[in-house]
């Protein structure tokens, strides 16, 4: 492919290179039981609603990264009537997710396609030491033009400021040949959409879309990926 054709393609990292829901689950089980509670899908679900409610008030502005990471498990410990300390838990849970990772199915094989092809760089909104960690044992850093994480930057998906940070690193960047990638409506395509470039929304589940937030694209597998980027 000649170079006047490659394209600038950003991938979120959690669930849509990396599967963050098999490390989340594995980190969390052991932290609850750790601190003495018995883990249940019925309280990791739970989590998981404090977590994402969490997010999203960072996304928005509304909570600093920080607390972010111990105010999840506060809320889950205040709604099932724990006195624990929800900066201990997030200490054990971090060290936890360093550890080890799994590909969603279909990655290794997208990012050695697009890669020959393309220019790759990976958004993500995670915690630095943690990601950079999860990078490092995919071994994936070497399919990326650069890594972009928003603690680094000090701007967030969907913040404007977090895709201009991202651009201003790239030589001769052109919004016109770049795409975001991710499974997040509220971070990466409305971050794309913020920042004026395409976006794809990797939607696993078959989830319901927000009228609010409207993707370019939509496909259920990354293997649909690359034939949708030939196709622009």
């Amino acid at each position: 492919m000649a170079e006047r054709q490659r394209r600038s393609i950003f991938l979120d990292l959690d669930n849509t290179i990396l599967d963050f829901t098999w490390a989340e689950k594995r980190a969390l089980f052991q932290t609850l039981s750790e601190l003495g509670i018995e883990p249940t899908e019925e309280i990791r679900q739970r989590y998981v609603a404090w977590n994402i409610y969490c997010w999203e008030q960072l996304e928005d502005g509304k909570m600093a990264r920080d607390e972010v990471l111990w105010r999840r498990f506060a809320l889950l410990f205040e709604e099932l009537g724990l006195p624990l300390s929800g900066q201990e838990a997030t200490l054990r849970y971090e060290g936890l997710l360093h550890e080890g990772h799994r590909f969603v199915p279909g990655a290794e094989e997208l990012l050695r396609t697009l890669s020959a092809e393309h220019d790759l760089y990976l958004a993500s909104n995670g915690v630095a030491s943690v990601q950079h960690s999860r990078i490092a044992s995919a071994g994936i850093a070497p399919y990326f033009k650069d890594i972009f994480i928003s603690e680094e930057l000090g701007a967030v998906k969907p913040q404007k400021e977090f895709f201009d940070a991202c651009f201003a690193r790239i030589p001769g960047f052109d919004p016109a040949r770049a795409l975001m990638v991710g499974d997040s409506l509220t971070s990466d395509i409305r971050g794309g959409i913020n920042a004026g470039i395409k976006t794809c929304w990797l939607n696993y589940n078959h989830k319901p879309g927000r009228p609010d937030i409207r993707p370019d694209y939509e496909i259920h597998a990354l293997a649909e990926l690359p034939a949708l980027i030939e196709s622009l």
